[in-house]
């Protein structure tokens, strides 16, 4: 039977409400079953929408389920931080001071608040390595680019099933007018460097099959597994920011942190812009 819940609707990856990734937040889930909560989401219309449960896990603090409009996601990176964001504007008490231990359906997802900003610790990928040919080919083909103008590619997948392809230019990545009808199902990221001296070192967009318009706003996982493929070849060694959404006239920030042990946190503003109830 259907009953009152507590609701939030969050702003992700952005200190200026409405320019990052909003996420659907419903704080008392249980009871819920999958189809309710995929009518839900589906009805949000939102990239995510997520559920937050009393934990199974005896370390964590609570436990989310993370669905898109076509069904749900083991991990991702953006309903992490909106959700352990949520759970503690509205009341949540984690067991350790000063970290959040999220349960999601790929591991435990340990959250930290530094100033302003919440980051997620990166959970390791699941594939890596270069993209195979086809792959690559349903890609640039997709993004109407040749081989030669792919400064490397990868696979950065740490549950979603992300990969993706690097250009020599954060201009490249922004001129960029994709026909997603030719890469099928793929989930891929397009990243390059920002000029030296820029706030940004690089540009990213997402592009997912499940997405409104084909194009993720601001994407936590993706950045994550990015870092981790960045950080294997040398090309980054310390703490750097990227800038995502552009294109579509948001303004998302996404911080990457790397400590000494190798570990990579990816973090950013989270802005609660609704609060009140809902019916499910």
């Amino acid at each position: 039977m259907s009953r009152i819940r507590d609701f939030a609707q969050v702003d992700v990856f952005s200190a200026e409400p409405y320019r990052g990734n909003p996420l659907a937040v419903i704080l008392d889930a249980e009871g819920l079953d999958e189809a309710e909560m995929r009518r839900i989401a589906s009805w949000t219309n939102l990239s995510e929408t997520t559920f937050l449960c009393p934990p199974v896990h005896p370390e964590a603090d609570y436990r989310v389920r993370i669905f898109t409009p076509a069904g749900e996601l083991p991990f991702a990176g953006h309903p992490t931080l909106g959700s352990a964001h949520a759970w503690l504007t509205n009341g949540g008490s984690p067991r350790r001071t000063g970290e959040v231990v999220q349960e999601c359906g790929a591991v435990l997802i340990t959250v930290r608040q530094a100033g302003e900003e919440l980051f997620f610790a990166a959970p390791p990928t699941t594939r890596s390595g270069p993209l195979d040919e086809e792959t690559l080919g349903r890609i640039c083909a997709a993004l109407r680019i040749g081989r030669r103008d792919v400064a490397g590619h990868q696979w950065v997948d740490n549950g979603p099933g992300w990969c993706a392809v690097q250009l020599r230019s954060a201009a490249e990545v922004l001129a960029l007018e994709p026909d997603l009808r030719e890469s099928g199902d793929l989930k891929f990221g397009v990243l390059g460097p920002c000029p030296e001296g820029a706030e940004h070192a690089f540009e990213i967009r997402a592009f997912v099959p499940f997405a409104g318009n084909g194009e993720d706003p601001v994407t936590g996982s993706l950045n994550a597994s990015v870092a981790q493929w960045l950080l294997r070849e040398g090309q980054v060694s310390g703490g750097y920011r990227v800038s995502q959404g552009t294109r579509l006239g948001r303004a998302g920030s996404v911080a990457v942190e790397l400590t000494a042990d190798g570990q990579v946190w990816v973090g950013g503003a989270v802005t609660t812009c609704f609060r009140g109830s809902a019916i499910a």
